[in-house]
């Protein structure tokens, strides 16, 4: 009973000195392995999954759903009709410790969407553990990478949102408009500039995650905006 207990802990030492020994071959394998999942997706090939998954596996995927194992497995399904994509990796980092390697790698999507083209980024944190049958995926984090969304021309000319702006008495922005682009400055800060989403939306380019949403009176009059972020609103009201 003892030497059936060593032997399976004796396997686990040896690959990890093995592991750490070849760190590049170790970061080319889980490279490999990583774009077979990839390419698994697309087809719900759910076999590569179950082979390269451990059993205890975690993920949480972009919609912070959170799956086990059998989860995952069930969840993979193939395109369907007037759909055809792909994932392939652009960037790709391993920390190897011992028998366990902690990937991040950034993701390009291509996905055909009935004809229109549909491009997107994901970033992936994953566990890997080293076991005897090999490297074993554990755990794994999918986050969306936000993109700027495309710009729209408004009419800068009369500039319905120029002027001044209070979040409290002592915070207070000012608002102007250059060309297709709104100028807010704040004292003691550098300028921003905002582009049109929509009319009386605007976001700041590479600032995805947040908004300035404009809003009006009855009249079509500007009262302030709020200042969006991940769903929830700060008001600033516009000042006489």
């Amino acid at each position: 009973m003892i030497f059936r207990s060593i032997v399976p802990a004796l396997l686990l030492a040896v690959s990890a000195v093995a592991a750490r020994a070849d760190a590049p071959a170790v970061e080319m394998e889980l490279r490999h392995n990583t774009q077979v999942l990839l390419d698994a997706i697309a087809p719900g090939d759910v076999a590569t999954w179950d082979r390269l998954l451990d059993p205890k596996v975690i993920q949480v995927d972009e919609n912070d759903m959170v799956r086990d194992k059998a989860e995952i497995l069930a969840e993979l399904k193939p395109l369907g009709p007037g759909l055809i994509g792909n994932l392939q990796i652009d960037d790709f980092r391993v920390a190897l410790y011992d028998d366990i390697a902690v990937v991040t790698h950034e993701d390009k999507e291509y996905l055909d969407y009935h004809g229109q083209v549909l491009r997107s980024r994901f970033r992936m944190t994953d566990t890997w553990r080293h076991t005897p049958q090999g490297w074993r995926l554990l755990g794994e984090q999918v986050l969306a990478v936000q993109q700027d969304p495309p710009s729209v021309p408004f009419d800068g000319k009369s500039c319905a949102y120029a002027g001044r702006y209070a979040l409290t008495a002592d915070i207070v922005a000012t608002i102007g408009c250059n060309g297709d682009a709104l100028s807010v400055e704040r004292p003691g800060k550098p300028a921003r500039t905002f582009l049109a989403e929509t009319p009386d939306v605007f976001f700041e380019p590479g600032s995805p995650r947040t908004r300035r949403i404009f809003q009006r009176d009855a009249a079509g009059h500007v009262t302030g905006f709020v200042d969006r972020r991940e769903e929830r609103d700060i008001a600033w009201k516009k000042l006489p």
